[in-house]
């Protein structure tokens, strides 16, 4: 019997919109649902795409750093929906795609994954726990058909 796909409430918004078009809502539904089936929850999740202000704005407020920053996890639940805010800046994704010789839509489909892990409970603060994040998420992305990230 095929595993169910996790149900996922998704609001999908964007405060800055030069990226829409690399950004279907299929699409992101897709990278989220498969990072939700690493743990088979189910998921609400709003993802909002904004510009350099908002998010260095946001990442003063709630982390104290001074700077945009690629992706913002705000977890609410893990259990038993995992219910969280993903903010990602757009400047940043496109200079950072740029940089690493990505594509766009590689780059967002990783930063979605790595912020959906991270409202799971994943993190990467330590050497042993950074390791394990990173092999979910080339495994996740290997499985959507993107290259490994790192």
């Amino acid at each position: 019997m095929k595993p169910t796909q996790p149900h996922l409430s998704l609001s999908l918004q964007f405060a800055d919109k030069a990226h829409r078009e690399h950004l279907p809502r299929h699409k992101v539904a897709r990278w989220i649902r498969a990072a939700l089936a690493v743990d088979g929850l189910d998921g609400e999740i709003t993802v909002r795409i904004v510009g350099e202000d908002e998010g260095r704005a946001l990442n003063r407020e709630f982390r104290q750093k001074d700077y945009a920053t690629n992706v913002l996890t705000f977890d609410y639940a893990q259990e038993p929906v995992v219910t969280a805010d993903l903010v990602l800046c757009a400047p940043v994704v496109e200079r950072e795609a740029r940089e690493q010789g990505k594509t766009l839509e590689a780059h967002y489909a990783h930063l979605v994954v790595h912020g959906t892990l991270h409202a799971q409970g994943f993190d990467h603060l330590v050497h042993d726990e950074a390791e394990a994040m990173e092999a979910q998420e080339r495994a996740i992305l290997a499985s959507l058909g993107f290259a490994d990230p790192y």
